[in-house]
């Protein structure tokens, strides 16, 4: 009775998981006019998906792929720490290389862009914003679309399909090479985060990543405007 109990709530689970992709990706994919806001109502779908199929799978403690209290233990993972890292780097080189290659054009582009969740003249405000932002694309393309689907399919594609879908949600009105260039470095560090939750299981931990990632290229791209 309960193999059963378990073979049916993973078969939900599935579901879940398939349609809450879905929706993800069709929403993302009226970014096909640039200036739309839809796409980022997938981030909401993807966190409440995520905790929907937690639900019905029962995933608890450490099946969970949200885990406040192993975080400590989560970084002492081989190399978990050093992936973590790589964003910030990748997020002060994007910000240095793009001032040169485009001047204050790429600044401009990526600060207009953030702009839209992001209030700059007030400090307070912007610190928890950014932490919310991060946190809540962490669970929706981390912990619920890799996550989730990693779990039937091969984590690569996973990775690669969500890495796109998180990218693609990040396109923004601009000229074509600005755009292109933010865009492949948004995808590049998806990816990273890919492989700090691969490490870790721990979509805590590539948020903490992510965070520390956007304050840093923030900082930079304010500096070199």
């Amino acid at each position: 009775m309960k193999d059963a109990q378990l073979a049916k709530s993973g078969k939900k689970g599935l579901l879940l998981t398939a349609t809450g992709a879905a929706i993800m990706v069709l929403l993302t994919a009226t970014k096909v006019v640039p200036s739309s806001s839809i796409a980022g109502y997938s981030v909401f779908v993807g966190i409440a998906f995520f905790f929907i199929v937690e639900a019905v799978c029962k995933e608890r403690g450490p099946e969970s792929g949200l885990r406040f209290k192993t975080v400590f233990a989560d970084l002492k993972k081989p190399r978990a720490r050093v992936w973590a890292l790589l964003p910030t780097a990748s997020g002060i080189l994007s910000a240095a290389a793009g001032s040169l290659l485009f001047g204050g054009e790429y600044a401009d582009h990526v600060l207009g862009r953030a702009g839209a969740v992001l209030s700059f003249d007030k400090i307070a405000l912007l610190i928890v914003q950014v932490v919310v932002a991060a946190f809540g694309e962490e669970i929706a393309y981390r912990g619920f679309f890799l996550g989730k689907t990693a779990k039937k399919l091969p984590f690569w594609l996973c990775a690669v399909v969500s890495s796109a879908v998180f990218a693609a949600g990040h396109i923004a009105e601009g000229s074509a090479k600005v755009v292109a260039y933010d865009v492949t470095f948004v995808f590049v560090d998806s990816l990273i985060y890919s492989v700090v939750y691969r490490k870790t299981g721990n979509c805590v931990i590539s948020a903490i990543s992510h965070i520390v990632a956007n304050a840093a290229a923030i900082v930079a791209l304010l500096i070199l405007l």
